[in-house]
């Protein structure tokens, strides 16, 4: 088969006074109509060696040795070199990309259509009317509904796997011979993402299109690449094809990365993680987790009745009438003491905004919240404080839920400051240490920032914090959502550890059932605003009820796959 694309000895180096070799001595070959997987952590260096094939790297940072060979029709064509000037008429015509989060890469302020049609001008001539003809022609291609209405539309107006569906769009607008995707599924629910991995398969059959695909999910490279290129602090971990890899992973790393996601098929009493098959020097077991009952003759600890949520929709330019829309409708639940509810379904059915009611940042148009038997929209001053103490949230991005100009340390210390008032100086530094240690960090990480932690770290601080007014509940609003596999099982593990040390009950909210089927004691799955079902998540899983329920089972990568090689 043609070899398309060639990468040797590629080297990236940071500059500065102190210059970091980035990317060390990645080499490897894409064939035609071939998808090459590429996985990895953040800061493994896959977004980094995808900019470096079209000269899209920061400017900070330079290819320091390597060779990249494209091979046209007839030649072969060193990108590399610097004899290349013009890069732009390859970069797009030859070699697309698409990037991870749409919403950023499309201007807010000009019509979809029109986005596209300066795509295509960029790199051919073309009439008006044959243009726009062509524009329809790629959006009906990508499976977008409603093309001539989508072409005059504005992205804020499209869903974000439509968004994402109009970056493919626009990728192809120039028909390249590869495709580059950089996670283009990491922010999409998963029916949403499992309809962007159909088309890309569609497309590499119906164009003949390679594909380099760039994910930290395992399950998901599976479902898609023919060879996967594993790497690791810059550096290849593993290079195979994706059959030999997922039934045989030579490197204790690769089998990590598969094996710490939440298995599909039982709920192990711990998740592997990446450093156990480090450690280890055989084979490593999973034991069945040891459930513990909750009591559910006992009065609830959360009991939420008959609830609905509007929120209210701004008229439009020439008009001052406002409408409502109904997030949550007549929704009625019980959270039991030492219980984790899994709250699951798409992006707007709702979820969230129960979560944030809970919370009492937002009001609710109609029913009843209760905490421990008493009504929350009647607290008042100080019963409203000791609330606000037993019921703690962690929200999905860390970085965006930290003060990046405090350190950790001030940042707990106001926590204790309005829930502990009765510390003294030293016993608010002696609780932050002990919070710090509870979550896996060291007493010397209270005097740092939090940009000088990972994603992983900067979530055990959130969580660190809510627990500082030792609460009894705490709302987990896709708390792990935005991590890497190998840093989310080390925060699930935490959680149950903290939940059996605490006494807590959780309200589990996600979009991966997968996690969500691991973590949850009961399920409720949501859609549109209302319950859909809810149970047992073994009977969940195994035999739902509802054909929604069934399609979000089914979407979830990997599927089929029920177990994960750990030997």
């Amino acid at each position: 088969m043609a070899v398309l694309l060639e990468v040797t000895d590629l080297c990236l180096t940071l500059g500065g006074n102190s210059p970091k070799t980035l990317v060390k001595n990645i080499s490897f070959t894409l064939h035609e109509g071939k998808v090459l997987g590429i996985v990895g952590e953040s800061g493994s260096g896959k977004s980094l060696t995808a900019l470096s094939l079209t000269r899209l790297l920061p400017e900070n940072i330079t290819m320091t040795s390597g060779k990249i060979v494209f091979y046209s029709p007839g030649e072969a064509v060193e990108l590399s070199s610097p004899e290349i000037k013009d890069i732009r008429s390859f970069r797009g015509k030859s070699i697309a990309m698409i990037f991870q989060e749409p919403m950023t890469s499309l201007n807010p302020s000009m019509r979809c259509g029109r986005q596209i049609e300066e795509a295509i001008l960029a790199h051919r001539r073309i009439k008006h009317a044959a243009l726009r003809e062509k524009v329809i022609s790629l959006l009906q291609e990508v499976n977008l509904p409603r093309p001539e209405i989508l072409y005059n539309s504005y992205p804020h107006q499209l869903s974000g796997g439509q968004r994402q569906r109009l970056m493919i769009a626009m990728a192809l607008s120039a028909d390249p011979s590869i495709l580059i995707a950089d996670e283009p599924t990491t922010a999409l629910d998963v029916t949403v993402q499992k309809n962007i991995i159909l088309l890309l398969q569609k497309l590499k059959e119906s164009r003949g299109l390679s594909i380099i695909f760039i994910s930290h999910d395992l399950r998901l490279i599976r479902e898609i690449a023919d060879d996967v290129l594993v790497m690791r602090n810059g550096e290849i971990a593993e290079y195979t094809e994706s059959v030999k890899l997922f039934d045989n992973p030579a490197s204790a790393y690769t089998k990590g990365l598969i094996a710490c996601q939440p298995p599909l098929d039982q709920k192990p009493e711990r998740l592997l993680t990446i450093s156990d098959f480090e450690n280890s020097e055989g084979e490593l077991p999973r034991e069945e987790r040891k459930r513990i009952e909750t009591d559910y003759s006992k009065e609830p600890i959360l009991r939420i009745a008959n609830l609905s949520v509007n929120y209210s929709v701004p008229g439009g330019l020439f008009s001052s009438h406002a409408s409502s829309f109904r997030a949550v409708d007549r929704v009625s639940l019980e959270v039991y003491p030492g219980e984790t509810l899994g709250l699951v379904g798409e992006s707007g059915c709702g979820k969230t905004t129960i979560g944030k009611a809970i919370l009492k940042l937002i009001q609710a148009k109609e029913g009843d919240i209760y905490f421990r038997g008493i009504r929350i929209s009647s607290l008042r001053s100080k019963a409203l404080r000791d609330f606000r103490k037993s019921v703690q949230v962690v929200f999905q991005d860390p970085f965006s839920s930290l003060n990046p100009r405090q350190t950790i340390q001030s940042m707990l210390n106001e926590a204790l400051l309005v829930h502990k008032p009765g510390l003294d100086h030293r016993g608010r530094r002696e609780r932050i240490a002990e919070l710090l240690i509870s979550v896996g960090l060291t007493e010397a990480d209270m005097y740092k920032y939090p940009h000088q932690f990972s994603g992983g770290q900067r979530q055990r601080i959130s969580i660190a914090r809510s627990l500082a007014p030792e609460p009894e509940f705490l709302v987990l609003d896709e708390s792990v959502s935005a991590l890497d596999v190998s840093v989310q099982a080390q925060v699930l593990n935490l959680l149950n550890d903290l939940k059996e040390k605490y006494g807590l009950s959780y309200l589990f909210i996600s979009h991966d059932l997968s996690v969500v089927k691991y973590m949850a004691d009961r399920i409720f799955v949501m859609r549109a605003g209302v319950i859909e079902e809810s149970g047992d998540p073994d009977k969940i899983f195994h035999h739902p009820e509802k054909e929604y329920t069934r399609s979000l089972i089914s979407a979830i990568p990997g599927y089929q796959y029920s177990s994960a090689s750990t030997s």
